[in-house]
């Protein structure tokens, strides 16, 4: 009996020890059974979808009290047009000197910035041109004189019979010629900026010391650009010396891209912003261009801007807002009824019939002040919350 009890232990054992491990597996099996009933129960939040489709928001009467409504209704409004410019010359006042003839520079009589008027010396040339007009103006003046002397001895002695008539007319038409030569050089001096007192003298027949040209500025205004220096060779007609410009008025050049260009037009106010301080100037739309910028496709619109003080330089970058004269029409809503979804598209809540509010996407177009023109999204009669927007999506998301 020892032995049959000896012998049969180990199977004993064997049968105990196989159960427990199974067991084990079994629990393990269990567990992942479990987790996966648990993930896939219906109304558990994975079962969930990402995305909800938006319900109307319902309010208590106390919440809509802090509630704003605007009804949609169309109106006219006046576009406004922010953009950049540059500030450039009024051309129609600034021009370039040119030297009137040739020669080296002598004398330079102005620096840049400073205020000339119009025919005032700016420089002075050894010029051989100024030299050689002088002296043709001289000779012309003795032989115009000589002419028409001769010319009127002549017709005197044709009346005693003293020469034939022919001799006579002859005479008289020496003596046209010679003051239309006379007329000529003094054109040509005069041409050349010769200062009227140095004409009188030669005219008078008073020697002249020393014969100069004098460049003089051609208009009333500011040195803004001095191009030559003592010694320089000018050539006649072709070398600029100075540019003379007057800065009481400038203008603004605006680019306008093509989405505003259709509300900028002739005559339209604008205010030009330095941002030095309060600098801000007033000027008017004076001309559209007709072409437009292959690199920025933009067009330019020149201002016009009275320019007190002189305070806008050339190349001056500045800020330009455009208020367009020409009425448009419109839906337009406050822009504190704009809200933003998680894509930044912009939406509104509209009060529905039924006292709810429901969310409506819109397209957003021209801004003009506080409000934003609505092409699309909203019709007349829509009444859209103003204020507790962001409450009322609050309430939808809960």
């Amino acid at each position: 009996m020892k032995n049959n009890s000896s012998a049969g232990m180990p199977p004993a054992r064997r049968r105990v020890g196989f159960p427990r491990s199974v067991s084990v597996v079994a629990m393990a099996l269990a567990t992942i059974a479990l987790g996966t009933g648990c993930s896939s129960r219906p109304g558990s939040d994975d079962a969930q979808p990402t995305a909800t489709t938006a319900r109307n928001v319902t309010l208590t009467a106390t919440q809509r009290q802090h509630i704003r409504l605007y009804t949609v209704a169309p109106s006219d409004y006046r576009k406004t047009v922010q953009t950049t410019g540059t500030v450039d010359f009024d051309n129609d006042q600034a021009t370039s000197v040119l030297a009137p003839f040739s020669g080296p520079v002598s004398r330079l009589l102005v620096s840049s910035g400073d205020k000339v008027r119009k025919g005032q010396p700016l420089a002075v040339v050894d010029s051989p041109d100024f030299a050689a007009a002088v002296s043709a103006y001289s000779k012309a003046l003795v032989s115009a004189r000589n002419a028409r002397r001769l010319a009127d001895m002549d017709q005197d002695l044709f009346k005693h019979d003293g020469v034939p008539q022919r001799e006579a007319e002859q005479a008289a038409t020496d003596a046209a010629n010679a003051e239309a030569d006379r007329v000529a050089a003094l054109q040509a001096l005069i041409s050349l900026n010769v200062d009227p007192r140095t004409i009188r003298n030669i005219q008078a027949g008073r020697p002249i010391s020393r014969i100069e040209g004098t460049i003089r500025s051609p208009v009333t205004g500011t040195v803004v650009e001095k191009l030559i220096t003592p010694g320089q060779l000018l050539q006649a007609g072709s070398t600029p010396c100075f540019v003379v410009a007057n800065l009481s008025r400038v203008w603004v050049m605006a680019q306008i891209s093509a989405d505003d260009l259709a509300a900028v037009n002739l005559g339209d106010p604008a205010e030009i912003i330095t941002g030095i301080g309060s600098k801000n100037f007033s000027g008017t739309v004076g001309n559209i261009s007709a072409v437009v910028n292959p690199d920025t496709r933009s067009v330019i619109a020149r201002v016009v801007v009275d320019n007190p003080g002189d305070f806008l330089k050339k190349q001056m970058y500045v800020s330009v807002t455009i208020r367009s004269l020409r009425k448009s029409s419109g839906l337009l809503i406050p822009v504190s009824a704009i809200l933003r979804n998680d894509e930044n598209l912009p939406f509104v809540y509209v009060a529905e019939r039924d006292g709810s509010f429901a969310r409506r996407s819109v397209t957003l177009g021209y801004r003009a002040g506080d409000r934003y023109q609505i092409p699309d999204g909203l019709k007349p009669g829509d009444r859209v919350v103003v204020d507790g927007g962001i409450f009322v999506q609050f309430m939808q998301n809960q």
